[in-house]
């Protein structure tokens, strides 16, 4: 979700931004349609269940705190995404945001239910889970996801195992070798982006966290992005 400024973006709103702090202060139009769909690029489409601009809305903003940004209206459009089976662009409403020049887009179709993983939950994988899916290169050869390490760690490091029906990620830390037992440490999570390169694209195999077998749902990145123009 982006959005652009004919101004500098204040500090106040990126902070709302990232809190998801929004206020309404107009009308949000109906539906005028039961579905949507879902088209990817060259590899089919699917008809979703289309959500109601409010409803929308209200998965945008699960609370309001100080500061906030204000919503004057919506409007249906479209929105590109990233998937396991590649790019698809799906149904959004476009939210008006007071102050800035483009729209805030939110996916206007619920998702579809889960399949059943094709592996099992492991627990001799050091490490944590594989969080997000953060970006699919236009190739789908290599994915970015957020991954997650201690404060007191060197990094982290996230293997991949490709087999024929799914692509298994596995996040570890790397340790700090100089840390001597006893040294105090902050509980701190960090999570850190991390690309992993593909031996061949990802196609519509499913993308899967080898800690909880399950599949690793994407969440775009946030930023407000001021217009340079």
């Amino acid at each position: 979700m982006r959005v652009r400024s004919a101004r500098p973006v204040e500090k106040a709103d990126k902070q709302a931004y990232w809190a998801r702090s929004f206020v309404l202060r107009g009308q949000l139009p109906g539906n005028g349609r039961k579905d949507g769909r879902v088209t990817w690029r060259g590899d089919g489409s699917l008809t979703r269940p289309l959500l109601a601009a409010k409803e929308a809305y209200n998965t945008l903003t699960p609370h309001h705190t100080e500061p906030h940004l204000t919503v004057t209206g919506a409007r249906l459009g479209e929105m590109s995404v990233t998937t396991s089976r590649g790019p698809a662009v799906v149904p959004a409403w476009l939210f008006n945001l007071e102050g800035y020049d483009s729209p805030l887009k939110q996916p206007a179709v619920t998702p579809s239910k889960l399949p059943r993983s094709p592996i099992e939950r492991t627990t001799d994988v050091p490490g944590h889970p594989v969080r997000q899916l953060l970006a699919l290169s236009p190739d789908g050869r290599s994915v970015t996801v957020a991954a997650q390490h201690g404060a007191c760690d060197k990094g982290v490091v996230v293997d991949v195992l490709e087999t024929r029906g799914s692509v298994v990620l596995s996040g570890s830390v790397k340790p700090d070798k100089d840390r001597k037992p006893g040294d105090l440490c902050t509980k701190e999570a960090i999570f850190e982006r991390v690309t992993v390169k593909l031996q061949r694209a990802v196609g519509n195999r499913p993308l899967l966290d080898a800690l909880t077998g399950r599949p690793i749902p994407y969440r775009p990145p946030l930023g407000l992005q001021p217009s340079r123009s």
